[in-house]
């Protein structure tokens, strides 16, 4: 027997509230990372501009002076604080052998999507990374583009290094103050930016044109290839051009973080 009409607008109505709803928890929790490791949670912490949504601690953890102050300071900063058996801790750090009994949830506020960076940005210069593996190279590239002219960094979520610990280190703390563009698929959305206007350039020895030379358009986009193999062919099928950085002295190539940041001072 159908439904009276009212009853079925209210549930659509219901159904869209809960829709709205999830859809605004998936948006914050692609922003939260995890960080675990007690100097590295402590650090977070102690900082007054790193947002934290939650302090995890183990229950196996044996009195220790840099929990007492972990706890200490969370309570002062009304963070929450939960307390898990080991096995669930080590699911929540995903680092059961680093984790040191101690993960925290931290709020990274320029993390996005490509939708909400286009609908924010009519022109832009970004770093796309394909492929980069070395924890302290995305650190390093994560610095350089704060410290230059880049306006985000697009960042696989599969086959290059996360964003941990070590990256934070290597980053000086300038991750919390990059945008970065998550993305599970490269080539997807260098082709939806590339639709968009911008313009897509990979680095190779054996391209013609200087890169101080090259005249770059308001949309702009460097992609980084894997320290060993470079950029993927399917990802440079997708590039305008190839530009060069010049060496002398038969070096053949670059480490790609210091790449990075000559493209990141590029007038």
């Amino acid at each position: 027997m159908p439904k009276p009409p009212q009853h079925s607008a209210l549930n659509a109505k219901r159904s869209q509230h809960d829709s709205t709803e999830y859809l605004e928890k998936k948006k914050f929790f692609e922003k939260v990372l995890t960080i675990y490791g007690r100097n590295a949670v402590l650090e977070a912490l102690e900082d007054p501009s790193v947002t934290v949504h939650k302090l995890h601690f183990s229950n196996s953890n044996k009195p220790a002076p840099a929990l007492k102050q972990m706890e200490a300071i969370a309570k002062k900063r009304g963070i929450e604080i939960a307390y898990h058996d080991k096995a669930v801790l080590s699911r929540i750090s995903k680092n059961a052998k680093q984790d040191q009994g101690v993960a925290l949830d931290i709020v990274l506020e320029h993390f996005g999507n490509e939708e909400d960076f286009l609908s924010k940005n009519e022109s832009y210069r970004i770093l796309a990374l394909d492929g980069i593996t070395n924890p302290q190279n995305l650190g390093m590239i994560i610095r350089s583009a704060a410290a230059g002219n880049i306006d985000a960094i697009i960042l696989p979520t599969k086959g290059a290094a996360q964003i941990s610990p070590l990256v934070i280190k290597a980053s000086v703390g300038t991750l919390f103050k990059m945008p970065i563009i998550k993305t599970s698929d490269l080539s997807k959305t260098l082709q939806h930016f590339k639709q968009k206007g911008a313009d897509l350039y990979t680095l190779s020895s054996h391209a013609k044109k200087n890169y101080k030379e090259q005249s770059y358009g308001n949309k702009t986009i460097f992609v980084l290839g894997n320290e060993s193999e470079g950029v993927s062919k399917k990802v440079e099928s997708l590039c305008n051009e190839s530009i060069a950085i010049p060496m002398n002295r038969g070096v053949e190539s670059l480490n790609v973080a210091v790449t990075a940041s000559l493209l990141a001072f590029l007038d």
